[in-house]
């Protein structure tokens, strides 16, 4: 999935998903559509079925204890990216953690393979035992934009990233990826109030806050 997406900087990792969501997983293989029902045609498909299957060998080879893979064939081009991971039917977030900084793909699907599988704090490290039953997402961020206007984003269309103080005066980030959204049936007031809640926000939300809100999509 690629995720419609203002300037990248360094940033530390971030959980994508939240805890309780049961359907995150994006259509892996189709670029997302603008609103207009139209893809760019500069817009080139980069994420592939072989980045997924690399994630799932990567952790294999973890978990197992064996030398890692050799190197994909896909592109090793820079990008920022998530690793998601779901288990059983009900496809439910077992890990998903990503980094804004761009990483070369080989590297970056490696790390975060294994850091949203064994690090993310929501959830016990997986196990061999799951192995069977899980699924990967790998989903490249690009066309960062800020954006003025806390709502100048569209519910299925872009991921986005917020930043705020919270009520200790203390700077905060939270990010959903493009699907949540949409799978969660949220509309844009609740998309927002449920990261402000994943970033930590604790006191009652006002419009007037909201407006205070630095959001990149």
């Amino acid at each position: 999935s690629q995720s419609g997406g203002g300037g990248v900087g360094q940033s530390p990792p971030h959980n994508c998903q939240p805890p309780e969501d049961k359907t995150v997983g994006p259509g892996a293989l189709t670029p997302l559509s603008r609103p207009n029902g139209t893809t760019s045609s500069r817009e080139q498909l980069v994420v592939t079925a072989e980045m997924g299957c690399y994630c799932f060998d990567v952790l294999y080879c973890h978990l197992h204890g064996f030398p890692q893979p050799r190197l994909p064939r896909f592109t090793n081009d820079p990008y920022p990216l998530f690793v998601t991971w779901k288990a059983g039917r009900d496809k439910r977030l077992r890990g998903c953690i990503g980094t804004f900084s761009a990483m070369n793909l080989h590297s970056g699907l490696r790390e975060y393979t294994l850091t949203s599988a064994l690090k993310d704090s929501r959830f016990p490290p997986l196990t061999r035992e799951e192995l069977p039953k899980l699924s990967c997402s790998v989903s490249l961020l690009t066309n960062f934009e800020d954006v003025g206007d806390f709502l100048d984003w569209e519910v299925g269309v872009h991921g986005i990233r917020i930043e705020f103080l919270n009520e200790k005066g203390v700077k905060r980030t939270a990010t959903y990826l493009p699907e949540v959204a949409k799978e969660q049936d949220w509309d844009q007031i609740q998309t927002i109030d449920s990261l402000l809640r994943k970033g930590g926000f604790k006191a009652p939300i006002t419009n007037e806050f909201r407006k205070s809100i630095k959001l990149t999509r």
